[in-house]
């Protein structure tokens, strides 16, 4: 038996070799896929890169709705202060206000509308 084991041991000398190379192109294919999968993490790393763009976008288009609530708050301000100081020079107390307070509000959204419109033809140039 000992004899037996020997000869598949000699089998398996010749058979090594061929487990050899199968083992080896086993081994060269899956460092390939590793590779391959490591080269995907870092294009999915630079991707937060591109993101920083999405994030400096994101932050445009916050400073410029910032800006547009801004002057809609601005134009009813203004408003509602020269209604009140009408109304306390004139004593015609709640009517100018309410004009002006209004007047104010027209004129907050005709600066946003003008805004807006302007916007587009900036990012064209």
């Amino acid at each position: 038996m000992a004899e037996g084991t020997n000869d598949s041991g000699g089998h398996g000398d010749g058979g090594k070799s061929t487990d050899e190379a199968a083992l080896s192109a086993r081994l060269g294919s899956l460092d390939q896929r590793l590779s391959e999968l490591r080269d995907g993490r870092t294009t999915g790393t630079e991707q937060p890169g591109t993101g920083s763009g999405d994030s400096a976008a994101r932050a445009s288009a916050m400073a410029r709705g910032l800006r547009l609530s801004s002057e809609l708050i601005a134009g009813v301000l203004v408003g509602a202060v020269l209604g009140w100081g009408f109304d306390r020079l004139l004593s015609t107390s709640p009517f100018g206000f309410i004009a002006f307070f209004l007047l104010g509000f027209a004129a907050g959204v005709v600066n946003v509308v003008r805004a807006t419109r302007a916007a587009p033809d900036q990012t064209r140039r």
